[in-house]
């Protein structure tokens, strides 16, 4: 009889790691936007833009801090390997939701959205359900307990 040490797989703490670093700049992207910094207000190169991003519903910021921060602790949790990353990523992945269809539909922005906008608005979901359905599945694989 051979024991099972269920030990996540090096792939797993390369997920780990990665997701770590896209959260960390997602928290950064917050950080930036929500003091308003020299760095975020280059990223605006028409007065207008920045406008609407200045003027953006405070509601809509705080989405963004659910977004980046429940992402972040499910990360760590993960790199811990505790279940309760699952928790964590669904709050993101919600947040993260709520986030796209702004961007994608209200946002009175979007006229002026460039290739990496869309591909912000289509990569950030991606990752957000995979580290949800990841997490899930590492839980169900008996790595995260």
């Amino acid at each position: 009889m051979s024991e099972s040490t269920n030990k996540p797989n090096p792939i797993f703490w390369m997920i780990g790691i990665i997701a770590l670093l896209w959260n960390s700049m997602g928290v950064d992207a917050y950080i930036q936007q929500a003091y308003n910094t020299e760095r975020h207000q280059a990223m605006y190169p028409e007065p207008k833009q920045l406008e609407i991003v200045n003027n953006l519903p405070s509601w809509l910021t705080a989405v963004f801090a659910i977004a980046v921060f429940a992402g972040l602790l499910g990360c760590i949790l993960m790199l811990f390997k505790k279940k309760m990353a699952n928790l964590f990523f669904k709050f993101s992945l919600f947040a993260v939701i709520i986030q796209t269809i702004y961007n994608l539909f209200i946002n009175e922005g979007k006229d002026m959205y460039g290739a990496f906008e869309y591909s912000m608005l289509i990569s950030i979901p991606i990752a957000a359900i995979f580290l949800m359905l990841y997490s899930k599945k590492s839980t169900e694989k008996g790595w995260l307990s």
